[in-house]
């Protein structure tokens, strides 16, 4: 018999999540049924959105994500022993699929590239990225986007994005490490918003016209603080809010509605699984190509060990990440 070890819920999170709040539980997996396999994680992601979506788990309850697992045992003949798959099978070690809501790598995926990109560039934030800024911002060449948590899984590859796509592209991360990333696969303005002494000065100083469109992943006072300095028609894709998802304080007040109004802007938010077949498809296979083009370059924040999934999870939700946060199991 498999032994499954999985991170549970011990208790809902009030404010920053802590050790106390997550309980380490193992379970015996029962044999195998015709059409179902056995999947043993390789990397396990831990993303903001857990912060958010873990209010609809009940205490005791697995913690939701994707991992990237290979298939130890089968009896699916589409999934044969050895496939690596991407699945939704949450914090845990060993899982049992009926397959259907696994999803095989590209086939183009080359041996060099580490597979723990199928849960970052190449995966779910890189998808995020692509829709936001494609169809939610409609982005054109020669306009000026603005992007926060620049140096985070989402934010980088929006810029890049931006750039191969012909924009001229702001960005802002929390520390001069961050910044200096943000420079050298190429945004055009970089700062440290921590730092800054003014950041309506900066913003101002870095696109003096304005911006076209807004990819925002923090939400808060920075996005009240951006929205003045939108372009008469500029889009807003709201990505995520992470600056309030562990607040206990009443939110800041909302960007001025006479800015929004004269200035005509658009403000979306949006989830990455409206986008299915055909398309995503199509941007999961141009995110690859551009990947392995040099086009789009990637970081990764690897945590080592199962053991040290809230650690790795607390850890990105206060932003010690640069680029995706993974976990190997």
């Amino acid at each position: 018999m498999v032994q499954a070890k999985s991170w549970t819920l011990k208790k809902h999170f009030k404010g920053y999540p802590a050790n106390s709040d997550f309980e380490l539980k193992t379970t015996e997996l029962p044999p195998l049924k015709n059409g179902e396999v056995l999947l043993e994680a390789l990397f396990l992601s831990v993303d903001p959105y857990m912060r958010v979506a873990s209010k609809r788990l009940k205490e005791g309850d697995v913690m939701m994500g994707q991992q990237v697992a290979r298939v130890v045992e089968s009896k699916n003949s589409a999934f044969p022993t050895g496939t690596v798959v991407v699945a939704l099978s949450g914090w845990t070690t060993h899982s049992i699929s009926d397959g259907k809501a696994l999803e095989k790598l590209p086939t183009e995926w080359p041996d060099a590239l580490p597979l723990s990109l199928a849960l970052g560039t190449v995966g779910m934030p890189g998808l995020t990225a692509y829709f936001g800024l494609l169809d939610i911002c409609g982005m054109k060449s020669g306009e000026t986007v603005i992007v926060n948590a620049a140096a985070g899984a989402v934010g980088s590859v929006v810029g890049q994005i931006a750039k191969l796509k012909g924009c001229k592209v702001v960005g802002s991360a929390g520390s001069d490490e961050k910044v200096a990333y943000l420079k050298e696969i190429g945004f055009d303005f970089a700062f440290n918003y921590k730092t800054v002494e003014s950041l309506e000065e900066t913003l101002k100083k870095a696109s003096p016209d304005g911006y076209d469109c807004y990819f925002d992943n923090v939400g808060g006072e920075f996005t009240n603080s951006v929205i003045p300095h939108m372009k008469t028609f500029g889009r807003i894709a709201i990505c995520g809010a992470i600056s309030v998802y562990n607040s206990t304080r009443p939110l800041p007040p909302g960007p001025p509605p006479e800015v929004v109004i004269y200035q005509q802007l658009r403000m979306e938010g949006f989830i990455v699984t409206r986008w299915q077949g055909e398309a995503r498809a199509k941007a999961l296979k141009d995110l690859l190509t551009w990947v392995l083009e040099g086009k789009i370059k990637y970081h990764e924040h690897v945590t080592e060990g199962f053991e040290n999934m809230p650690s790795a999870f607390m850890g990105m939700l206060k932003g010690d990440n640069l680029g995706k946060a993974v976990v190997k199991a």
